[in-house]
């Protein structure tokens, strides 16, 4: 008789993650990208890393990575962000997750890993700032977080618009007027003397005329690095993303910006859309574009959207997208849905952190409950306080099971929500 005999053989995590893609027949897609840019101050980066392992070593398990960030003021923020909020946001996700679940844990972890990103770069003291448009394309899932107004967009195969980021300008977001009002801030515009004012809304102090970013330590806390966040999936067909900052949308609609490269490469769509954009008035501001074919694996050539039928001689151009439905397996959800559907999967925009890194059941299990939500350290029974703590939108939420964050964080997390005035504003010449 064997002495194994009862014992459990072990199966590396890799096999087993090879098993789960045979069984769901997951398909990859093929990841195109391309990039262009005009600079004028040099405050712009990208950032691209292709085909990286959620398990290392297995070679499957891939996804991608793409971000525009718009630094200000100078480019220690946006450089900082580049190089630290990818690793920030890879640590908050927790291990030996299998591809539905680490899919679900993004948007908490893209919260933590902004969060992180802003606090660790405030404590060197420096004052720049930086908006941030940050893509992960897993399969045919794409999730984006942004802050600031760098914009990304969705054309499906069939010709549809969809938008994935939000913009965080004053002139153009009343809910964020009105949130950092509440906090403390002051939001007006510039003021010349003798009662003119001039140019776009702006906080004070400090004068960003952006409600969310990373970085920008001369303002208030009220200015948040906590990202707006969607997820979608897309259908098997694929679609094109273009990824800018604002030297991009200030001059072009996002129909416009699709309509000038369709049919394009990356690479040359990429360089189109700056050239339409810089066109008209000169090179004004740092102009950046990259743009992200999706495509059916055997296919390599970009995706032309169908033709449309034109309602009052007017094309659609903006998608309507399909909820995601809690009682359907994926595998059903894959066989039944039409073809160039765009499933909305997540939406999260709420700048309170209680809102934010609260997980419901199964989720909130995949956390270590005694470690710090925004930056991971560890702590001990009774030391961490939770996010809900002092929160005025307790809702069912029972602040004994957390998450918890460590006193640093939870100091950030009180700053932001205008409970802790700490910093003496100037205004900063640089800002946006």
């Amino acid at each position: 008789m064997s002495s194994n005999k009862g014992e459990h053989q072990k199966v590396p995590l890799s096999v087993l993650l090879k098993r789960e893609l045979a069984n769901e027949k997951i398909e990859r897609p093929e990841i195109v990208s391309g990039q262009a840019n005009q600079s004028k101050k040099g405050e712009d980066f990208t950032l691209i890393k292709s085909e990286c392992q959620r398990v290392l070593g297995d070679g499957v398990t891939t996804y991608s990575v793409f971000g525009v960030l718009d630094g200000h003021n100078g480019s220690a923020a946006a450089i900082y962000t580049k190089e630290n909020l990818l690793n920030n946001v890879l640590g908050a996700i927790p291990p030996d997750l299998n591809r539905d679940e680490w899919i679900a844990v993004l948007p908490r972890a893209l919260v933590a890993g902004f969060v992180k990103t802003d606090k660790d770069f405030q404590e060197k003291g420096q004052l720049s700032g930086t908006t941030v448009t940050f893509v992960i394309i897993e399969g045919f899932v794409v999730t984006v977080a942004s802050v600031g107004d760098s914009r990304c967009i969705l054309e499906s195969t069939d010709g549809s618009l969809y938008y994935l980021s939000a913009d965080h300008r004053f002139e153009d977001n009343e809910e964020e007027t009105a949130r950092v009002t509440a906090s403390g801030g002051e939001v007006g515009r510039l003021n010349t003397g003798g009662g003119t004012q001039i140019g776009p809304l702006r906080c004070w102090p400090g004068g960003l005329c952006l409600s969310r970013s990373i970085g920008d330590l001369d303002v208030g806390e009220f200015i948040v690095p906590v990202p707006y966040v969607k997820q979608v999936k897309l259908s098997s067909a694929g679609g094109r993303l273009i990824i800018a900052s604002d030297g991009v949308w200030d001059a072009l609609s996002a129909e416009a910006a699709l309509e000038c490269c369709r049919g394009m490469l990356p690479d040359a769509a990429a360089a189109q859309v700056v050239k339409e954009a810089v066109q008209p008035k000169g090179l004004r501001d740092d102009t950046t574009c990259m743009v992200v074919d999706i495509l059916p694996a055997d296919k390599t050539n970009p995706p032309v959207p169908h033709p449309k039928k034109m309602t009052k001689g007017v094309l659609k151009v903006k998608g309507i997208f399909r909820k995601k439905s809690s009682g359907s397996t994926s595998q059903i959800e894959d066989e039944y849905l039409e073809p160039d559907v765009v499933e909305e999967m997540v939406e999260e925009g709420s700048a309170m952190l209680s809102e934010r890194l609260d997980t419901k059941y199964p989720l909130c299990n995949m956390f270590k409950l005694f470690t710090c939500a925004v930056c991971q350290v560890e702590m001990k029974p009774g030391e961490g306080i939770s996010v809900h703590a002092g929160s005025s939108n307790v809702r069912n939420s029972r602040p004994w099971d957390g998450p918890f964050l460590c006193v640093s964080c939870q100091e950030k997390r009180e700053a932001m929500e205008g409970k802790n005035h700490s910093r003496n504003g100037r205004y900063s010449s640089g800002s946006e």
